[in-house]
């Protein structure tokens, strides 16, 4: 018996060590990963590098305060700022913490200019994480049911719609910020137009609104540049991160440029552990290898595989709505709800997940090899025509 909090529907496996993009269970059993830790695991497991990096900044000091500098986090973000054009960063834990900062940021920006009760546009079928801010952020009623009431301060439009941006606009006057992810990740692996995030961009500079893009899912190399904004060619006011950025050592990071930068002063805002130098470490390796070993061309070169693999593979099989995504981010969109897979593809020795109930999200290591990638379509395409096979004969 456990006395761990009943909060996840978990698998019934435990798994003991990872070497690059496998993993291994308490029996020895070996499974392809292409889940990477719900894009977590940039480098896989057990990269090297990482390894000696995130050892050796322990064995000379794990935390300091912020109270004081942070060599390592100075660093870090020298190298965020020139990479992504912004000006500031600050560090924290995790994704939610660095939307809730990003929501703060926003706030405060336009408390400075005047206007009482600050309004955010957001999307539906945004996810930007479980606090009481970014969930009410996030446009999923199913996680949100049972936490009211949620924050005020939102108004929500479809994605990729920019005439109903626009709309808000006219009728509107206390927004301040338009807050949304490049590719939604938990609503389906959909990927903004990139038209209409100029589009967004513009319209924002027009009405002195921040443009905040939560890109803790798809940034660190993801989908083929190190922000998935830098495909649009334009830069966001504020931008979001976590996840891929320490390859599996906890840490965020807000970014602010432009009208976003020294809105925060000491004072206003601050976190225990964010950007210590055991996660700096992490972050500063992961950043040097991914573009040391080209792991952005490598992301758009397998991801273009994969999904290339699975639409040959499954081109005659009823119920595939859609295979789509950006770099290693990819959905298979199935006619029906399909969370029955995760489960059938851990028997088979495949990590997979189903988000948005009826698409298949794959977020593999950004370390995936071709053969890796082979691997993945080989085995989890037969998985897909017998479980759709399944549900016709049953119904």
């Amino acid at each position: 018996m456990t006395h761990l909090m009943n909060t996840y529907g978990r698998q019934p496996v435990a798994f003991t060590h990872g070497k690059g993009v496998r993993l291994y269970d308490e029996n020895g059993r070996e499974y392809l990963d292409a889940m990477a830790g719900v894009a977590v695991n940039t480098l896989g497991h057990g990269h090297p590098d990482l390894v000696q990096a995130v050892s050796r900044q322990a064995a000379e000091m794990i935390h300091c305060s912020n109270l004081y500098r942070v060599l390592a986090q100075e660093k870090l973000s020298d190298r965020l700022a020139e990479l992504s054009g912004m000006d500031e960063v600050f560090f924290c834990n995790s994704g939610c913490e660095a939307n809730e900062a990003a929501i703060k940021l926003a706030r405060l920006y336009g408390h400075q200019r005047g206007v009482e009760l600050p309004g955010i546009i957001v999307m539906e079928h945004a996810f930007h994480g479980r606090t009481l801010a970014t969930l009410s952020a996030t446009g999923n009623r199913k996680v949100q049911a049972g936490f009211e009431p949620l924050t005020p301060g939102f108004h929500r439009v479809p994605f990729s719609d920019i005439a109903a941006v626009r709309a808000i606009a006219e009728h509107t006057r206390n927004i301040v910020a338009v807050l949304f992810e490049p590719v939604q990740g938990e609503g389906g692996i959909h990927a903004a137009d990139l038209a209409y995030m100029r589009e967004l961009r513009t319209l924002c500079d027009q009405q002195e609104w921040l443009f905040m893009v939560d890109e803790v899912q798809c940034g660190i190399g993801r989908t083929g540049s190190w922000f998935a904004f830098q495909h649009a060619g334009i830069e966001p006011d504020v931008m979001t991160l976590a996840k891929g950025l320490g390859s599996g050592v906890p840490i965020g990071a807000c970014l602010a440029r432009g009208p976003a930068a020294g809105v925060f002063k000491p004072g206003t805002h601050g976190s225990t552990f964010g950007g210590n130098p055991l996660a700096c470490a992490a972050a500063l390796t992961t950043l040097d290898v991914v573009a040391r070993d080209d792991l952005r061309g490598n992301a758009v070169r397998q991801g273009d595989a994969i999904r290339a693999g699975f639409r040959d593979a499954l081109k005659d099989v009823a119920g595939v709505k859609d295979i789509r995504g950006a770099g290693m981010m990819i959905g298979i969109e199935l006619d029906r709800p399909c969370g029955a897979l995760v489960g059938q593809a851990l028997e088979a020795g495949l990590l997979i997940n189903v988000t948005a109930d009826s698409t298949i999200r794959l977020v593999p290591p950004l370390v995936f090899s071709d053969a890796d990638s082979r691997e993945l379509v080989d085995r989890l395409s037969p998985i897909i025509r017998n479980f759709l096979a399944g549900a016709q004969l049953a119904a």
